[in-house]
């Protein structure tokens, strides 16, 4: 790594990290993704899987990460295998220390839609039952009491509220319910990627206190999720600011560059295209507010 991408990657913090355990075929686990982020300088990371709370997994190898100064996060994601919209699900991980929690990925019916079609998404490596959509909305096109239930609990427990893999049109009302029951920690995932949410809608969001997430490894040609150039993203960031962007790497999966390679790749492309250094800094390090590091 070249010493001037080496000095801007010092206390980043990857909101998105996929490492092994998973019933998808992953590259890396948690300790090897948690060593890799600390030997290039980064201040934490948060490690995530679609189908169960990985919450106890950090737990369950804490000893280990306890002789590495670098903070290892986790949280829950609302699929099936966890119960859907279980708070639950929500309550237990926050109790065991997690940090976000995700709104339906894999389990969405935007996701379920594009999955076979459209999608450069992994394959489970064991037999599972097909995802069934689930909604977050009632008939009236209102969130239902279960999400109003997690939604307390996660502006309660100070915990970070991801979108996931909702639709856009179902992120919105998401968004306005949050923010209305005072939420202030609220991420949009990868808005062009599943998501379908446009350059002005996620102007719109940000100006409301939203944080846009985007996924290095859409912008990096040696991944398999490779779907637009560098030139989307920065079109998304002079829209919403440094301010309300953060980049994370979405990485760990087999065949695909390790996390802090997709780093190294997108940041080096972001400076070289003019994107001055304190704004790189601010969409790396963003993490750590929502983090309170």
């Amino acid at each position: 790594m070249d010493t001037e991408i080496a000095e801007l990657l010092v206390g980043a913090v990857d909101l998105h990290v996929h490492p092994g355990p998973s019933p998808f075929p992953r590259r890396i686990g948690i300790f090897e993704a948690a060593q890799q982020a600390r030997d290039s300088g980064f201040g934490a990371i948060v490690v995530k899987s679609h189908h169960h709370s990985m919450v106890s997994d950090v737990l369950a190898i804490q000893a280990a990460l306890g002789e590495m100064p670098l903070p290892v996060f986790s949280g829950v994601a609302l699929n099936n295998q966890v119960g859907g919209l279980n708070p639950y699900a929500v309550e237990l991980a926050l109790n065991q220390g997690g940090r976000i929690v995700w709104f339906p990925t894999i389990a969405s019916a935007k996701h379920i839609c594009v999955h076979n079609d459209e999608l450069k998404f992994p394959r489970s490596s064991s037999a599972m039952r097909h995802s069934t959509a689930v909604s977050i909305l009632d008939d009236e096109g209102n969130v239902t009491a279960e999400v109003r239930d997690i939604l307390q609990l996660i502006r309660d427990g100070d915990m970070i509220l991801a979108g996931g893999h909702l639709d856009a049109d179902e992120l919105n009302v998401l968004v306005t319910t949050a923010l209305d029951m005072g939420l202030t920690r609220i991420v949009i995932n990868h808005p062009n990627f599943v998501v379908g949410a446009t350059v002005e809608r996620c102007k719109e969001w940000a100006a409301r206190g939203v944080f846009i997430e985007h996924s290095l490894c859409m912008y990096d040609d040696r991944s398999t999720f490779h779907n637009w150039p560098v030139d989307t993203l920065l079109e998304f960031i002079a829209a919403v600011g440094p301010e309300q962007t953060l980049l994370v790497s979405d990485l760990g999966q087999a065949n695909n560059p390790l996390p802090v390679e997709s780093y190294e790749r997108v940041v080096r492309d972001l400076l070289d295209r003019g994107v001055e250094k304190p704004a790189l800094r601010q969409v790396l390090t963003n993490g750590a507010k929502l983090l309170n590091l």
